[in-house]
């Protein structure tokens, strides 16, 4: 489990950062982190952290805009997870499908994803891949986004729903796809006003994203066609805060328990309960991010009780809720800010 945990033993800092897991190598910036990912695997072993969890609780260098690239094989497990800020990938390769909220997609190369704050998504990597799975991924933060909206109240250039933005075989693949290298770039270069050119480039990305979606005949994609997985994965989310076994689940959809699990196991890699709780510790982070104590948490995402609520938190991210929502008010986080200050 990697969680709010001091990697690199660093004072104030309990949030690990891509800067950490450089040092964890002592790879310099301009090196792709995935280049080093065995190294960094190793390390986080090493302390007694499973490396699946590597993207479930990394967090921003910046406090506005991060940018890097990054790559998966079949044997890199990415679990179910979500972040505090906003993340958009872009595909350069792979064959792969991604789950987006409850869609899942099929993921070509120029496809876009964007990611808001506490959505949960992962790909889902083929059992063999003819090429890794390639993108440019840029974060930015909510501080960002305030910052967006302020300047330009009329626009919307970070939403607040999910979506996925094909541009393959448009205009849009090389303007849209130059400009995410662009800021990779610049972050690992780091000439003199680097951090202003890649705000600057960001911006320019966002709007032309907006100008992709909103003023040219790119068709919405299609999610792929429902299936078994699908149809559960629609009825964890829409019974979350209820009581989900494995026993009803199944017999609702005129299945055995078997069935179930070893979808989940197969598909998923993880089993039907450990999904279930993966899905309902992601809720209970957006709400404490966004100002229910803990035991509200617990109470609106389907936990039985807080204790169990309370150890498998605890379990999953190292540290309480209670522990959570400091950090995030510490770090932060406008929802909880406004909250705590008593500002709806």
């Amino acid at each position: 489990m990697l969680q709010y945990i001091q990697i690199v033993q660093t004072k104030g800092e309990v949030f690990v950062k891509l800067r950490q897991l450089r040092a964890l190598t002592h790879s310099n910036f301009a090196d792709p982190l995935y280049a080093n990912r065995p190294r960094v695997d190793q390390a986080l072993r090493a302390e007694g952290y499973d490396p699946s969890a590597l993207y479930q609780e990394i967090e921003m260098d910046s406090p506005w805009v991060d940018t890097h690239d990054d790559a998966s094989d079949v044997k890199d497990r990415v679990q179910l997870h979500s972040h505090t800020f906003y993340e958009l990938l872009f595909c350069r390769g792979g064959s792969l499908q991604y789950l987006l909220g409850t869609q899942r997609y099929r993921l070509q190369r120029g496809d876009i994803v964007y990611i808001p704050p506490g959505t949960s998504h992962r790909p889902l990597l083929l059992d063999k891949l003819v090429e890794p799975y390639t993108r440019y991924v840029l974060w930015a933060s909510p501080a960002f986004a305030e910052m967006l909206h302020g300047a330009f109240p009329q626009e919307e250039l970070l939403p607040a729903e999910a979506f996925l933005l094909r541009t393959a075989a448009t205009p849009w693949q090389e303007e849209l796809g130059g400009l995410f290298r662009t800021g990779v770039q610049e972050n690992y270069t780091r000439a003199p006003g680097w951090e202003a050119a890649v705000l600057g480039n960001t911006i320019r990305l966002l709007v032309q994203m907006a100008r992709a979606r909103t003023g040219s005949n790119i068709p919405d994609p299609q999610a792929e066609q429902q299936d078994l997985l699908d149809q559960l994965l629609l009825y964890i989310e829409y019974h979350l805060a209820e009581k989900i076994t494995l026993a009803d689940t199944a017999r609702r959809f005129l299945v055995s328990e078997s069935t179930v699990n070893q979808l989940f196991r197969r598909r998923m890699k993880v089993s039907f309960y450990r999904f279930v709780t993966q899905r309902r510790l992601i809720a209970a982070k957006v709400r404490l991010q966004e100002g229910d104590s803990a035991e509200q948490a617990a109470a609106h995402t389907g936990f039985g009780d807080y204790s169990t609520f309370y150890r498998a938190f605890r379990r999953e991210y190292g540290i309480s809720p209670a522990e959570y929502r400091r950090l995030q008010l510490s770090a932060g986080a406008p929802a909880l800010q406004k909250r705590e200050n008593g500002v709806d």
